[in-house]
């Protein structure tokens, strides 16, 4: 499950990357240290309501354009991760299939069969 404040990071890396900017600029620009910006791309802090308000006005994005970016690249990994959560490897002869993750009977009858083999 994906961290907020790494999403929120990632995204507004992103954002200054497109708009061809440097973290020395927004910084500036948004009155915020460059170091404390460099640590809120990077997931390691988080940042206030305000301080995400600052950013957002340096990078001249609406602070609603931010979150509905974030909240698409949540729902997105969300998403892929329920889809391998329902989806298991299972080793074949020589070669690996995937079908869907077995529930706990099927789970139970495919270990009891795999110690069947082992033990003849």
């Amino acid at each position: 499950m994906p961290v907020l404040r790494q999403v929120v990071g990632e995204t507004l890396r992103g954002l200054r990357m497109r708009q061809r900017r440097t973290l020395r600029e927004v910084s500036a620009s948004a009155r915020v240290s460059l170091g404390y910006l460099s640590e809120v791309e990077r997931g390691q802090k988080e940042p206030s309501s305000e301080l995400l308000a600052a950013i957002c006005g340096a990078l001249d994005v609406e602070l609603s354009d931010l979150f509905g970016e974030v909240s698409q690249t949540l729902r997105r990994e969300e998403r892929l991760a329920l889809i391998n959560s329902r989806v298991a490897i299972i080793p074949g002869a020589g070669s690996a299939r995937i079908s869907p993750a077995p529930n706990a009977e099927q789970a139970h009858a495919a270990e009891v069969s795999t110690l069947s083999t082992v033990a003849a």
